[in-house]
């Protein structure tokens, strides 16, 4: 599977502005790719303020989102502020080339920003199943909680969309790798670069690591589009030669 990392600064608490930068950024992808995978609420940024900018599921951006996929040909997933039965949802939408849509809405919420008091948990994990492929999809501080991510359903790749502040990248770093090992699984994490509303400073380090911890695109602090292929007959190969999955130990999650 051929995928695509935006690495990209945002427009605070702008979605048409930053919807207009990765339309081009995405329309100039070349056609053959699989899967493109945006920052974390890539339209506004990672706002406290859901009233100002929150959307339906049937709003301009997720219209948007099916438009450019089914045009492209290839799934798109990225996190967006959407309003639902009067909650806010930090929500991370797959978007596949049919137009049809699956999500999954931020289970732990980041309490230092009070993110938590404004949008509401989620408690579903999501398993796409995308061109063969499992695919397991997270946003951010996520990142830090690993039982919920065990891989216990055998998928094959980890997402992680991000707004994770320069401040802590070396964690960033350093649990994206440890999710890829733990899991044997392929992991992809987009973070942002640039300031936000509120001042604070991102450098990216998107990147790809595989199942052994190895990186497949190495963290940079660039502005631009990274594109690799993903191998899942190596994947199953190394997973079936080593049978680390086999011996997890079993566990309640509440």
């Amino acid at each position: 599977m051929k995928v695509a990392l935006i690495q990209s600064s945002l427009i605070w608490e702008n979605p048409d502005a930053n919807k207009a930068y990765f339309e081009d950024k995405i329309n100039a992808i070349a056609d053959d790719v699989n899967l493109i995978v945006l920052p974390e609420m890539f339209t506004t940024g990672f706002t406290m303020h859901p009233v100002k900018v929150a959307e339906t599921m049937n709003g301009k951006t997720v219209i948007w989102m099916q438009s450019l996929a089914k045009a492209k040909n290839a799934a798109i997933t990225g996190s967006v502020v959407i309003e639902e039965n009067a909650n806010f949802y930090n929500r991370m939408l797959f978007v596949f080339p049919s137009g049809e849509i699956q999500h999954y809405d931020k289970r732990h919420l980041f309490t230092l920003a009070g993110e938590d008091k404004v949008y509401s948990r989620g408690n579903q994990k999501l398993i796409v199943e995308y061109l063969g492929w499992k695919i397991c999809p997270f946003v951010c501080y996520d990142l830090r909680f690993p039982v919920f991510s065990r891989n216990v359903e055998n998928y094959d790749l980890l997402i992680y969309v991000a707004s994770w502040p320069k401040i802590r990248i070396k964690a960033w770093d350093t649990l994206l790798a440890a999710r890829a090992i733990e899991n044997m699984s392929y992991t992809i994490g987009v973070n942002r670069i640039g300031t936000d509303g509120n001042g604070y400073e991102y450098i990216g380090h998107s990147q790809v690591v595989d199942y052994l911890g190895e990186y497949i695109i190495a963290p940079n602090e660039q502005e631009g589009v990274y594109i690799t292929t993903l191998d899942k007959s190596k994947l199953t190969e190394v997973r079936e030669k080593l049978g680390f999955l086999n011996d997890q130990d079993p566990f309640e999650l509440k």
